[in-house]
């Protein structure tokens, strides 16, 4: 006779109590990144996460195409939207490096019969966003056609026409057009398209085995289709562009979770360029008045929990991207999205939270704690004097200096004014002592920072301020990437 521990029964039986183990162990950041998918509407989700140069993660989540059916996978090709401009700064690195150009030459060195005000922007201007050259894609801006097929020259004469929105080097404001007029110029000093440089300098030595341009006409495989939902909230197909406006060096790129995982390998070895390079990549600019703005060449630079953070984000044809990097934690978490209305960056985020629990962000949604009434009070007039073009004691004078005149800006001015006419109240959730890595990255003043809420009817808004020794309001993100 078979002992009893052998027979049918207690085999069956031993697999009732196993069963529940598999919600025991189950992975969280599945879980949370499952529950996106679903809430968000996404039809796919990749996902990297990497420590020290190590794969812990490399999974696809939902589908590629959703009329094929395809499942997204590590080699689910999306389109980069603008995260790709941190290859384009890396592609003028190199060139410098080459002895092509300096960062501080001017513009129009290299187009002489440029207008005036081109003989007034450096290379390094146009790295920072501190150009002062208008975006070409300002919300209903006509400066391009969507729909037209532009040659390069086309393309550079539409962009010597566009106006400079505040003087070089005064101001902060973000601009695709600066990035369209850097991959020009690496295509006019390399002598061959800026892609095919990056190609043979970054990407296939790298590993980058098939980031490349935008085709629609190329056969290409594992490539997803991008979404975006329509005004009764159904997902459609993306919004059709002309070839012309997909070969642009603002962000015109095709990679998969490989391609990203050799990326943070290159990145953690600091191996493609010079140390300097990499030091002027990740610094953060300094304003004509001497204040800084955290953004270095084609990077973000930010904190969570008061840990230093570089990233960006990226937004093109139905597809969102994030690459979020945790110096201190040897950290990287890197979120495609084959869907316009998804934040990639607030679920890298959420995704880092759940790794390490130093990065945890507070929920928008949780149940609120007892607040710092006055100090939610202050926060609250620093929001009603910005919208209005006030200032006020609470701002740092960074943030009382800003007035770029851009349409980008307006809008932020006129969304922050109609949370605020609609708020119920302004709450503080809690706050956070940078740490000093964080404050030397920063570089503009920010020792803490405050969580808030605001909550308009049944809806709340997390947003995040900065504040500097004295407790003045240094700078503020409402749900964005850049912080």
């Amino acid at each position: 006779m078979k002992p009893w521990w052998m027979t049918q029964a207690a085999v069956a039986l031993l697999c009732l109590w196993l069963m529940p183990l598999t919600h025991v162990v189950a992975d969280p950041v599945d879980d949370f990144v499952q529950t996106q998918l679903e809430s968000k509407k996404a039809p796919g989700i990749a996902l990297l996460v990497m420590r020290n140069g190590t794969i812990l993660k490399e999974q696809g989540y939902g589908y590629a195409n959703l009329e094929l059916r395809a499942p997204v996978t590590p080699d689910t090709l999306f389109q980069s939207g603008s995260t790709g401009k941190m290859f384009t700064a890396a592609g003028i690195l190199l060139l410098v490096q080459d002895g092509k150009l300096k960062l501080d030459d001017r513009l129009a060195m290299y187009y002489p019969d440029a207008p005036a005000a081109w003989h007034r922007i450096s290379i390094r201007e146009l790295l920072t966003h501190t150009s002062g050259v208008k975006d070409y894609a300002e919300y209903n801006s006509g400066d391009l056609d969507y729909r037209k097929d532009y040659t390069d020259d086309q393309l550079l004469a539409v962009m010597q026409k566009l106006p400079l929105e505040f003087e070089p080097g005064t101001q902060w404001s973000y601009s695709n057009s600066g990035y369209v007029i850097l991959g020009l110029l690496i295509t006019k000093l390399a002598g061959k398209d800026y892609s095919d440089f990056l190609a043979e300098r970054l990407f296939k030595p790298l590993g980058m085995q098939t980031t490349q341009l935008i085709s629609e006409q190329r056969v290409t495989p594992n490539r997803a289709a991008g979404y975006e939902l329509d005004d009764h909230g159904a997902l459609v197909n993306q919004e059709w562009v002309a070839p012309g406006l997909n070969r642009t060096a603002d962000g015109s790129l095709y990679f998969s979770l490989r391609d990203l995982a050799a990326w943070e390998k290159a990145l953690e070895a600091r191996s493609f360029m010079s140390e300097q390079s990499f030091t002027d990549w990740w610094t953060a600019v300094r304003l004509a008045n001497g204040s800084r703005y955290p953004y270095g060449f084609g990077w973000f630079l930010s904190e969570q929990r008061g840990e230093p953070v570089l990233l960006h984000g990226g937004a093109w044809q139905g597809f969102r991207a994030a690459i979020v990097r945790y110096p201190e934690q040897k950290l990287a978490v890197m979120v495609l999205v084959n869907a316009a209305q998804v934040d990639a960056g607030e679920i890298a985020r959420g995704v880092a939270g759940l790794v390490d629990p130093r990065l945890e962000m507070r929920s928008v949604t949780g149940a609120l704690l007892a607040t710092d009434e006055a100090r939610a009070a202050s926060l609250r007039s620093v929001l009603e004097a910005w919208v209005s073009y006030r200032t006020v004691p609470a701002m740092a004078p960074s943030l009382a200096a800003t007035a770029t005149g851009s349409a980008i800006e307006a809008h932020d001015r006129q969304d922050i004014a109609s949370q605020l006419r609609g708020a119920r109240s302004v709450r503080v959730i809690g706050s956070d002592r940078l740490s000093r890595p964080a404050v030397d990255l920063l570089a503009d003043g920010t020792v803490s920072a405050v969580d808030a809420l605001i909550e308009t009817g049944d809806a709340r808004v997390g947003i995040r301020f900065r504040l500097d020794e004295k407790g003045r309001v240094v700078n503020f993100s409402i749900n964005s990437a850049d912080y």
